[in-house]
This record gives structure tokens, C-alpha cells and sequence, in this order.
């Protein structure tokens, strides 16, 4: 299955970096447990796929 890619370097950088801080922050007790929605944010970053950027026609990759 070949998922479209609609993200770019930058925004999948910017996904993994603040979903790992709320995975960390949720695994040492800091926040609650909507911190595991930094899974999504990581998921979303390894895939260079976001499912709400098609639904409103967005693109952040250049060649894409």
C-alpha cells in the first residue's frame, strides 16, 4: 500500500520532536494521560502522512 506523502522535512521534524516530549512528559508522570497523543503526532511524522492536511487539501512537502 503506497500512502501519498503531503508533509514536508520541516513539519515531520517538528511532529516527532513535540510528540516524543509528550510521550516522555506522559510516561514520567507530568501530564495526564492525553499526552499519548503524541503517538499519533510520531505515527503522523514516520508516514509523511497527515489524515486532517488531505481532508482540507493541505500540502507542506515541495515535491509532492
Amino acid at each position: 500500500m503506497n500512502i501519498p506523502r503531503n508533509m514536508g522535512s520541516l513539519d515531520r521534524a517538528v511532529r516527532f520532536a513535540v510528540g516524543a516530549l509528550l510521550i516522555v512528559l506522559t510516561l514520567t508522570g507530568s501530564i495526564g494521560v492525553w499526552g499519548w497523543l503524541g503517538l499519533v503526532l510520531v505515527g503522523t511524522a514516520f508516514m509523511s502522512f497527515c489524515p486532517i492536511y488531505r481532508i482540507l487539501g493541505l500540502k507542506t512537502c515541495q515535491d509532492c
